[in-house]
């Protein structure tokens, strides 16, 4: 029976256990969104999850949208994420960057004042963004031209190559909650036609296209993507979720990815589902799953085969030794959400290890 500190094959990688670090928006990047020693400290904490999914990293600049996070467009991001990698493979860890464009979750705000860009003119709605001025709401995205799109694919190359220069062991591509790749595959957040709207195939295509791209880079075999079919955050729905989630799923198996990436649920339960089965049933890749899992319930998913690994959130942003929590039956410590996204350590690294 498989259990989660089995080693797994991922592509070009064999991890030693299946207990993943998901990747987590801290913002202690500063607004220059330069990589840091404290977020190398806070990475090797966690360096004995079977492989850390580092946060959510800008690919072009001037698309931020939570004011701090860090970037991977600049030879100083690249030289400050060598921090991180250096200390991670120190420690005996592998870690992946997640690269990320916001899409229409960017602010005019946080990106001198550029409009934010998104495949329709449409808001995220019942949310504010913190801004250097305050919580604001979010504002109308321009439209991409078809001819523009090109350019998002070349960012996310260039942003995978700067990835490679700074030692990460792969990327993952971040097409999930409701920033642009996300935006561009699910009908409720893309209404354009041409190209890139309206069917699947077209929905899909920008990300496909990206997943190409990075792929030129790395190999397929190092590149993950994540994907949340059910997750409403970012003003985000889809009319036929486990539709699009079994096309999907059958449509990736020709990239021979790492990994899928699975977010099954919805932050705020307004779309309900099961998507991990026909994603399992129809992706014959590595799958990860994600979102609310107990040690138990991970453990009970990985035997009955209904993922490979399971990627944790919040249990890792407070406990840095995760795994040998689970193993030995200890106690975890609790999450302090008001320091998720404050600078400086506290919060950040120095939740106690155990015992």
């Amino acid at each position: 029976m498989t259990t989660l500190f089995d080693p797994l094959v991922l592509g070009a990688l064999t991890v030693p256990n299946r207990i993943f670090m998901a990747p987590l928006t801290r913002c202690r990047a500063g607004a220059e969104h330069l990589p840091n020693a404290m977020m190398a400290q806070y990475y090797a904490q966690r360096a004995s999850a079977g492989l850390i999914i580092a946060e959510a990293t800008m690919v072009i600049e001037g698309n931020s949208s939570f004011w701090t996070e860090p970037g991977i467009y600049s030879n100083a991001q690249v030289a400050g994420w060598k921090l991180t990698t250096d200390a991670v493979h120190a420690a005996g860890g592998r870690i992946f960057l997640q690269l990320w464009h916001g899409g229409r979750a960017c602010h005019p705000l946080l990106n001198g004042d550029a409009q934010p860009v998104a495949p329709s003119p449409l808001a995220i709605n019942g949310d504010e963004v913190r801004t250097p001025q305050g919580k604001k709401p979010y504002v109308i995205p321009r439209e991409l031209r078809d001819d523009e799109l090109p350019g998002i694919v070349a960012g996310f190359k260039k942003a995978a190559e700067n990835a490679l220069a700074a030692g990460f062991d792969g990327v993952e591509v971040h097409g999930a909650n409701g920033y642009l790749l996300d935006e561009f595959l699910r009908d409720g957040a893309n209404q354009r036609v041409g190209p890139y709207g309206g069917s699947l195939e077209n929905r899909a295509r920008l990300m496909f296209e990206v997943i190409d791209g990075v792929s030129s880079v790395w190999g397929s075999d190092r590149v993950g993507l994540r994907i949340s079919p059910l997750n409403s955050y970012n003003s985000m729905i889809d009319s036929d979720p486990i539709g699009l989630s079994t096309w999907l799923a059958e449509r990736l198996n020709a990239f021979d990815l790492a990994y899928l990436h699975l977010m099954r649920g919805d932050f705020f339960q307004q779309q309900n589902g099961d998507v991990v089965t026909p994603v399992r049933a129809h992706y014959q890749g590595v799958l990860i799953g994600n979102m609310g899992y107990t040690g138990d319930e991970a453990s009970a998913a990985i035997a009955q085969r209904k993922v490979d690994a399971v990627a944790f959130g919040t249990g890792f942003l407070a406990n840095p030794d995760l795994p040998a929590r689970i193993k030995g039956g200890a106690p975890l410590n609790q999450p302090q959400p008001a320091s998720f996204y404050t600078p400086g350590p506290a919060g950040y690294t120095d939740y106690p290890l155990w015992p």
